[in-house]
């Protein structure tokens, strides 16, 4: 039979067919398909609309038997599934993922009961114990998040992708960190000893403020400062602020007070004391988080860590700025609009810094830092 002649436009489109696709199974390769699995979330960040992703671990699967297992259980999904799911490798030989992209978030049962009914048919139920089958929902259910759990993991694997892929930079702005906090503590010792006899002499109570937090992939942690208010205060007066700050029904400086736009701490808080408002003019009560950086919870350079409470407020891309990188005690929305931006401004410069983020421009957000809690511009 004579070979069909094919074009160069033609075999350079085969080729980036090979490049993507897994020849033997027909799925996705495993960094094709987590690019794909990237740009759907980030489009349903803006929609709201629900896609749903099902992941087929087949690491159980004993080694000699996995190519011919695999090879069957891909031929039934492809027969379960319609043309328009995207079938690939989540990782590399070890999980399979299929991502519905146009589904009612209400059928994700059903389409876990279709897939499994449809499977036991095809394979035996020895081989379906080898296989862990899980099926996960963007956004979540409800779509506000639990604070024990913000994001699901399973959906940003891009940010485990990003650490991995640059690893020397970021133990180098790890070891920054180190050297920052260890110096950060011996320059500011003298305040470590007259700033608790200050809050001891003016208000009773305990001279740190202790506090849950989120930090990198949602991952709780104790927030500290030196404490600037009166002891027992009603959280649910900041609770209410912050819930009406992030839908963008704040009034003008939170308590009356005219600005241009909402700023994201209450001013003029009668909750706070007479020394808590110089420490916080200063930003002296942020001092402690310098442990905090020691201990790995916060980085020098980063967003600033929410509160689980906050989160909860979160619309579905605000997320990013919780689980991108690890929050830190300075960072490009307090250089460059600190609490005088509106919540939507300072989500969008903690996400640019997340996708713009390097060594240099840590060094020089630390550079501009000082300079902006000397002049006190929206410090409350």
């Amino acid at each position: 039979m004579r070979t069909p002649m094919v074009s160069n436009g033609e075999r350079s489109s085969m080729s980036s067919v090979n490049f993507i696709m897994d020849q033997e199974y027909g799925f996705y390769v495993a960094d094709y398909f987590q690019e794909i699995l990237y740009l759907e979330r980030k489009r349903r960040e803006r929609s709201g609309r629900p896609m749903l992703i099902m992941l087929f671990d087949v690491m159980g699967i004993v080694e000699r038997e996995k190519n011919a297992l695999v090879k069957e259980l891909a031929h039934a999904l492809f027969s379960l599934t319609r043309e328009t799911d995207i079938k690939g490798w989540y990782s590399e030989d070890n999980v399979i993922g299929i991502i519905f992209t146009e589904m009612n978030k209400f059928d994700k049962g059903t389409m876990l009961k279709k897939i499994r009914n449809g499977l036991a048919v095809a394979l035996s139920p020895s081989q379906m114990e080898m296989i862990e089958i899980s099926l996960h929902c963007f956004p979540q259910d409800g779509e506000k998040k639990s604070p024990d759990l913000p994001a699901n993991p399973v959906l940003y694997s891009d940010v485990n992708r990003k650490y991995d892929s640059r690893k020397g930079p970021f133990f180098a702005k790890r070891i920054i960190d180190i050297i920052g906090g260890i110096v950060g503590l011996l320059l500011f010792s003298p305040f470590f000893l007259i700033i608790p006899i200050l809050i001891k002499l003016t208000s009773p109570g305990p001279v740190f403020f202790r506090q849950e937090r989120l930090g990198l992939y949602g991952k709780k942690f104790t927030f500290l400062k030196f404490r600037t208010m009166k002891v027992n205060n009603d959280p649910c007066v900041h609770q209410e602020y912050v819930k009406k700050l992030i839908a963008g029904e704040a009034e003008s400086g939170g308590a009356g007070k005219a600005c241009q736009k909402p700023v994201y701490k209450i001013m003029n808080d009668t909750r706070v004391t007479s020394v808590g408002r110089f420490l916080r003019k200063t930003s002296l009560d942020e001092l402690p988080q310098f442990i905090n950086v020691l201990c790995g919870d916060m980085s020098l350079v980063g967003p600033r860590p929410p509160i689980p409470y906050e989160v909860e407020n979160y619309d579905i891309w605000h997320l990013r700025r919780v689980i991108e990188i690890k929050p830190g005690i300075t960072g490009l929305w307090q250089v460059k609009g600190r609490s005088s931006t509106t919540f939507n401004e300072m989500v969008r410069l903690d996400i640019q810094y997340s996708k713009e983020w390097t060594i240099w421009l840590d060094l020089k957000i630390l550079f501009l830092t000082p300079w902006v809690v000397f002049k006190g511009k929206g410090a409350y």
